[in-house]
């Protein structure tokens, strides 16, 4: 579906603007999913702005038509890219790196991604991230059913004691990467990685947020100076068995 409308002379031009919102690929992006959209909604979003007399939807149609194809595009090189009308320099390598990352992604083995089985697994991926920090950090991490991390690591804005911990920052992560656990990490600045009541109870409120929204809080690992607390492996907060 091309944004166009028929004219005297056959279609006349629309901005993006004069285009409805449901048909704007970046808006469809963001309600539906970047699965619904085509090849040309995709590469739109890609380039950002048309040119004159073009929008970007139209143009992004175009390049792929004069590309011959997805095919054609991704075959394309820099020099030959710059041959379509409405291409420069700045636009041809917007779509050449948008393809190489495609092409990258594709290539990753989720093996590749970080085991966090235990807690010393996870004391190796934050301990180096949160050593001699002077203020206190929470992070999410969120993991398939083998314990493997999805994303990347997720920061929570202030720390346990610093902050009134809301559940829907905390599983908003897991709940876009539909990731069926979650391991929460934070570190104390002082160096002594001793849990505090604060720490328990918040925790506790998290570990039931969590069972309402199907999301199995593993463990609660506190990050100190050299060292190490396992909520979990601590008897405090998880009374059932991690999952392996």
């Amino acid at each position: 579906m091309r944004a166009m409308e028929p004219g005297a002379g056959g279609y006349q031009y629309r901005t993006m603007r004069e285009i409805g919102k449901d048909e704007r690929p970046r808006e469809r992006l963001l309600r539906h999913g970047a699965d619904v959209l085509g090849d040309g909604e995709l590469i739109a979003i890609i380039l950002g702005s048309g040119m004159a007399g073009e929008n970007v939807l139209d143009l992004a149609r175009r390049i792929l038509d004069d590309s011959g194809g997805l095919d054609g595009m991704v075959r394309a090189d820099a020099k030959a890219l710059q041959q379509t009308r409405g291409l420069g320099p700045a636009k041809a390598a917007q779509l050449l790196a948008a393809l190489e990352l495609g092409r990258r992604a594709g290539q990753v083995d989720p093996h590749r991604r970080p085991l966090l089985q235990s807690p010393e697994q996870v004391y190796g991926l934050m301990g180096p991230r949160l050593s001699g920090r002077t203020r206190e950090e929470v992070y999410v991490l969120a993991l398939d059913t083998r314990m493997r991390l999805l994303g990347a690591p997720r920061a929570v804005v202030g720390g346990v004691n610093a902050v009134r911990v809301s559940p829907a920052e905390v599983f908003r992560e897991a709940i876009v990467l539909q990731a069926p656990n979650v391991v929460l990490v934070h570190n104390h600045p002082s160096g002594d990685p001793t849990p505090s009541p604060e720490d328990v109870a918040a925790t506790k409120m998290l570990h039931n947020a969590g069972k309402l929204l199907d999301i199995h809080v593993q463990d609660h690992v506190v990050i100190g100076q050299g060292r190490f607390v396992s909520m979990q492996r601590s008897g405090l907060v998880f009374n059932e068995s991690k999952h392996g």
